[in-house]
């Protein structure tokens, strides 16, 4: 469940960051009763720009599939790759 605070709570610096760090998700927090910031550890940012930048890549390789249909072979595409990068 997600933690909502009042812009109050952020004098309490060392709560705030003891939440964000064992809660690993965002803090909401709230100014006259309204949404205003979103405040999380690093951890969990890192996480999501990974999440994000997986789920980017993902729907590239859709996209692609959808406009061409041409699947590879892994075992043949690995095999190229190795050949390119990793000549002996």
């Amino acid at each position: 469940m997600p933690k909502i605070r009042p812009i109050t709570d952020l004098r309490n610096t060392n709560e705030i960051s003891e939440i964000c760090h064992s809660q690993s998700e965002p803090v909401f927090i709230t100014k006259n009763g309204y949404g205003d910031l979103v405040i999380m550890s690093i951890e969990t940012y890192e996480r999501m720009i990974d999440t994000a930048a997986t789920d980017q890549a993902i729907r590239e390789a859709e996209a692609e599939y959808a406009s061409n249909g041409e699947l590879y072979d892994a075992r043949t595409a690995l095999a190229s790759l190795r050949r390119k990068y990793f000549k002996d």
